[in-house]
């Protein structure tokens, strides 16, 4: 995909998953909303996993944005590229396999990633789960 990960001890599958833990924990950390992670493979070239979310500030989202980059450097997992700024309502983080967006929710309505990314998707069928308020959460 765009960026292989940085960290040689672990397999690409291995990885991605710690990939995807690390940025689940961050964006619960950080109390995002509506947490969804799509599966890309087959789907897209560019990445194997989608993840998006909400903050309800622009002060948020940047804070998200900063931890999930320096948590994942940290981890030395990924390089990771962000696109946005600190007043903006969608910031997009590229780390390789995977691609966080960050909107505030009036943003994600409008861009509706989810519908554009899976004609078929459905809450059910949502790859992972994270964060408090997530739909399929009980």
């Amino acid at each position: 995909m765009n960026t292989s990960p940085i960290q040689t001890d672990l397999s690409p599958e291995e990885a991605l998953t710690r990939t995807l833990e690390v940025i689940a924990e961050s964006l619960n950390e950080d109390k995002a909303e509506n947490i969804v992670t799509l599966d890309l493979v087959g789907r897209a070239g560019f990445a194997d996993r989608m993840i998006i979310a909400s903050g309800v500030a622009e002060r948020q989202i940047a804070a998200m944005a900063q931890h999930i980059e320096r948590r994942l450097k940290e981890e030395n997992l990924a390089r990771v590229r962000v696109e946005g700024d600190q007043n903006s309502d969608w910031v997009l983080l590229d780390a390789g396999d995977v691609i966080v967006h960050l909107f505030m929710p009036e943003s994600r309505e409008l861009y509706a990633l989810e519908r554009m990314w899976g004609s078929d998707f459905d809450q059910a069928d949502e790859e992972v789960t994270v964060g408090q308020s997530s739909s399929t959460q009980h």
